[in-house]
């Protein structure tokens, strides 16, 4: 038995789930005739009370594509030192964009309105690049899965409206977020200018994001998307998967939560775990003692048939998913305590 709890893109479609994508109506999406990327995408707009949607064949598009249709060349977002679009889209912001990052130093990936507002470059000193974006990441991915509180993202949203900023959401495990904190998505979406949201992590589906805002933005990210080269054609049959996931997958990610804090619970115990990060959704990180050679612990349970990822610096991490099942979790747990 393989137990891969590396990340939760590793999943693969389920029975149902492929048998919905065999079913799919499609057409060219490219001439907007796929019948059913269009309802997905009319489906995602509506869960968020936002008036429009756009299908990405990942998140790192869709987000590049926001930061493009929020800044020029030269100017300047804000996002948290942890930001999965700074660490982990290939540099893009510079790339596609010509923009640089004001990095700031949040609790488990996760910023303030205070901070926000203290890194905002007076617009009239032109010595320095203008501020024109604000990024946030629900759930953190380096934080651990941490979520933010609306209150927190509403205080940030006062601030980029004060000050003329553009509010985006990497939320590509937005839906975590809503499960783990009983939110709703439409306060997400009274709250930004535009939410990247992604299909392939928890929610199980083989590929695809979207990006939702309004008409005008959507109209405008169509020609990024193109620039960028994720137009498709007969997507219907991802955007089916995305369907059967949004109908069938949401409830289900509690139970990827409560494995992940009995996991957590588990390495507590264990005296060659230093530290355990909090959990609050499906994202494990812990710390080994100094003692503890880090990439010794990943190959024992690899020889168990057991993979996890390494962070560095003795941190290594785990995410459970759909396709960590009860039977898998108990192994884990039973190795985990024989390792003592």
């Amino acid at each position: 038995m393989e137990i891969n709890l590396v990340s939760d893109t590793v999943t693969k479609p389920t029975l149902e789930m492929l048998q919905h994508m065999f079913n799919a109506k499609v057409g060219d999406d490219v001439y907007k005739q796929d019948p059913t990327v269009q309802k997905l995408q009319e489906k995602v707009a509506d869960l968020f009370g936002m008036e429009d949607a756009l299908f990405f064949p990942s998140g790192t598009m869709a987000n590049q594509t926001a930061i493009k249709l929020h800044t020029q060349p030269g100017e300047q977002l804000i996002a948290d030192k942890w930001a999965h679009v700074y660490n982990y889209e290939g540099g893009g912001v510079s790339f596609n964009s010509g923009v640089s990052c004001q990095l700031l130093d949040g609790n488990r990936g996760m910023i303030t309105a205070e901070q926000v507002a203290g890194a905002i470059n007076d617009p009239e000193f032109y010595h320095s690049p203008l501020t024109s974006l604000v990024c946030v990441e629900n759930t953190t991915n380096k934080g651990g899965g941490a979520c933010y509180e609306l209150e927190d993202l509403a205080k940030i949203r006062t601030v980029c409206k004060a000050n003329n900023l553009k509010f985006h959401l990497d939320g590509a495990r937005i839906w975590n977020a809503l499960v783990a904190k009983n939110q709703s998505p439409k306060h997400f979406g009274q709250l930004f200018d535009t939410i990247s949201v992604c299909l392939s992590k928890g929610l199980g589906a083989p590929i695809g994001s979207l990006l939702i805002s309004d008409k005008e933005t959507i109209h405008r990210a169509l020609r990024v998307r193109k620039i960028l080269g994720g137009g498709m054609r007969q997507v219907g049959y991802l955007a089916a998967a995305g369907i059967y996931a949004l109908d069938n997958h949401i409830d289900r990610l509690k139970d990827d939560h409560r494995r992940a804090k009995e996991l957590g619970l588990a390495l507590s115990q264990l005296p060659w775990v230093a530290k355990v990060e909090p959990i609050e959704t499906n994202i494990l990180i812990f710390e080994v003692h100094a003692s503890v050679d880090a990439t010794i612990v990943i190959e024992k349970l690899k020889q168990r048939g057991i993979f996890i990822s390494s962070m560095g610096n003795g941190k290594l991490r785990m995410v459970t998913h759909l396709d960590y099942k009860e039977v898998m979790h108990n192994y884990v747990l039973e190795t985990l305590q024989r390792k003592q």
